[in-house]
């Protein structure tokens, strides 16, 4: 199944749901308005057609302080059918919230985590929404373009 018949199949049970088609990545994106993720993905991975059973990866993306924006992208695939997609939903990089899709794909909890931790996006309905790789002390989250972190390593300030 193709790209244009995934997005075909999704107007039709959610006709506001997509916003665009990114088609120079593999593989193909839909970007879809961030308030449907949490409908879209129950509905997406409980689909005949579709039946997309395995999140592979979500990623956190910062746009920058330029543009305003940051991103959380969904790498979708489905076992049966052998399909790839992805879905990316653009979110206020002032307040970046999104529902958890931890209920849905439990491979969401952890990626979640891992995109709150180094990113600082709420995953809204997430159960256990805290830090993972780095300690709960850490102040701010390093993968931001505007990150500015110090600490002392023997008696040397460094920053990064």
């Amino acid at each position: 199944m193709d790209i244009a018949a995934i997005s075909s199949l999704i107007q039709k049970e959610f006709p506001e749901a997509i916003l665009g088609l990114r088609e120079n990545t593999t593989p193909a994106c839909l970007e879809i308005k961030t308030d449907t993720i949490h409908a879209l993905g129950a509905w997406i991975r409980t689909e005949p057609k579709l039946y997309m059973d395995q999140l592979s990866c979500l990623s956190g993306l910062d746009n920058g302080p330029e543009a305003g924006t940051m991103e959380v992208v969904y790498t979708l695939y489905s076992i049966p059918h052998d399909v790839h997609l992805q879905l990316a939903c653009v979110l206020s990089r002032d307040k970046p919230e999104i529902s958890t899709v931890s209920d849905i794909w439990r491979t969401a909890d952890w990626h979640e985590r891992e995109a709150y931790d180094f990113f600082g996006i709420q995953f809204i309905g997430h159960p256990d929404l805290r830090r993972i790789l780095l300690p709960e002390d850490w102040e701010g989250h390093p993968l931001r373009k505007d990150y500015a972190h110090q600490e002392k390593y023997h008696g040397i300030t460094v920053k990064y």
